[in-house]
């Protein structure tokens, strides 16, 4: 895990923050984080909010995030439905048909890139393009299964297999609905959204960012995603992903930097030094014990900088280490192992 001397917020010319878990989790603001995000404009950094939900216009993402106290304008919103219409403009003639298996977002991302939505099979279209809508039904997944069985290139906004649940647990996402019409053709989707490379690019070419930064809480998608994109990440404790999935994450997706909520764009971050078998972080100090077997930490301090000298010396296995091998540094720190 890398260290900062300077605030990410100034070290980054732009953040690419994701949204749900992020910023607020459903309709409910994260705690401190339009504080966080104001500060971090403040101090010169750009903010773009780049979502996997399709089911959202920028218009409508913008007016969420009024509600939970963040200003923005849609050119500051980049999602999954306008890298799939990129995608799909770079690759149909203009005034191509798209069979849209989802909602108004997702038509009017395909207008604005000069390609003409339709609903039927029956049209003869080009493509088919899938995005999650709360209202989808059987008749539009059938429209679409057929055209994609007639030649017609299958793009899914995002692979998300879940979203998240309100009040209890996660409910079914565009990811588990995709797998409705691939079951039915055999022919896998060219996913657009995070963690592949499209919408990672329609971010990047929307802010012109030179040093990017990708905020999320996902390790799956967010996480993953940047290191496809060749950017630095944060990880924020905030949704998905808790300590346990921290320390036990593959190669591909573990983060550059990790902080509790959105606060840590305001403050360096702190190096973690090896020191022959020991990891070391402000007043935390963590050893791997018999390769994969335990890590043991010992130390007081900040309980975060604790979690970053115990990811770098779990990370130190060859694979991903074994949840009961931290389960007795994390009670140390007083953290929720989460998941």
């Amino acid at each position: 895990m890398k260290g900062s001397d300077r605030p990410l917020s100034e070290a980054y010319d732009v953040a690419l923050l994701d949204l749900d878990g992020v910023v607020y989790v459903g309709r409910r603001p994260v705690p401190r984080a339009a504080e966080a995000l104001a500060k971090a404009r403040a101090d010169g950094q750009r903010l773009a909010f780049v979502t996997n939900n399709a089911s959202r216009t920028p218009a409508a993402v913008v007016a969420l995030l009024a509600e939970v106290g963040v200003p923005a304008a849609p050119e500051d919103v980049v999602t999954s439905a306008q890298a799939a219409a990129r995608l799909l403009a770079e690759r149909l003639p203009a005034g191509a048909k798209v069979l849209v298996v989802g909602g108004t977002a997702l038509r009017v991302a395909l207008y604005d890139r000069g390609l003409r939505p339709v609903s039927v099979a029956a049209e003869r279209p080009a493509a088919v393009v899938q995005g999650f809508s709360p209202d989808l039904g059987y008749g539009l997944l059938a429209e679409g299964g057929k055209a994609v069985a007639r030649g017609a290139l299958f793009v899914g906004s995002n692979g998300d297999a879940t979203i998240p649940g309100e009040d209890g647990p996660p409910k079914p996402g565009n990811g588990a609905l995709l797998r409705v019409i691939q079951a039915a053709t055999g022919v896998e989707p060219i996913v657009t959204g995070k963690p592949e490379k499209p919408l990672h690019r329609e971010a990047m070419l929307r802010t012109g960012a030179g040093r990017p930064l990708v905020v999320g809480d996902r390790l799956d998608t967010d996480i993953e995603g940047a290191h496809n994109g060749g950017a630095d990440s944060l990880l924020v404790l905030t949704g998905v992903t808790g300590p346990l999935g921290l320390l036990t994450a593959p190669p591909h997706q573990r983060p550059t930097y990790v902080a509790a909520d959105l606060t840590g764009l305001l403050v360096p971050h702190p190096e973690v030094r090896r020191d022959g078998d020991a990891d070391r972080c402000g007043g935390w100090t963590a050893r791997l014990r018999a390769p994969g077997d335990a890590v043991e930490l010992d130390g007081a301090g900040d309980p975060l900088d604790g979690l970053r000298a115990l990811a770098a010396a779990a990370w130190r296995t060859e694979g991903t280490v074994r949840p009961e091998a931290v389960a007795e540094a994390l009670r140390r720190l007083g953290l929720p192992a989460g998941h």
